[in-house]
């Protein structure tokens, strides 16, 4: 059964390359819902002017597209709650404080 963590667990593997740290430890991953065959992430990003903006949206997708028995995915950008170093985990804090 495919499960939220699984899906959290699959988006580990993308990497910001900017901070060199996974987009669920820096926090910007807000929800993650499997319908089915169908999973819906909600996803933020550090800033608004990201650069990598449509790059990291791709990337989440694609992780979780690899997950066995997903047939399809959408990556929802949401800018509320905004986001800030609070959300990271500890080690990201620790790392970049």
């Amino acid at each position: 059964m495919i499960t939220k963590k699984t899906v959290y667990e699959a988006l580990k593997s993308v990497i910001d390359p900017e901070v060199g740290f996974d987009i669920v430890n820096l926090g910007l991953i807000y929800d993650a819902r499997v319908e089915g065959s169908h999973v819906e992430v909600d996803m933020t990003l550090s800033t608004r002017g990201c650069p990598l903006h449509e790059l990291l949206k791709q990337w989440a997708q694609e992780a979780v597209l690899k997950i066995d028995g997903i047939k399809s995915s959408n990556v929802n950008i949401v800018w509320e709650p905004e986001w800030n170093i609070t959300m990271a985990s500890d080690e990201v804090k620790e790392a970049l404080s």
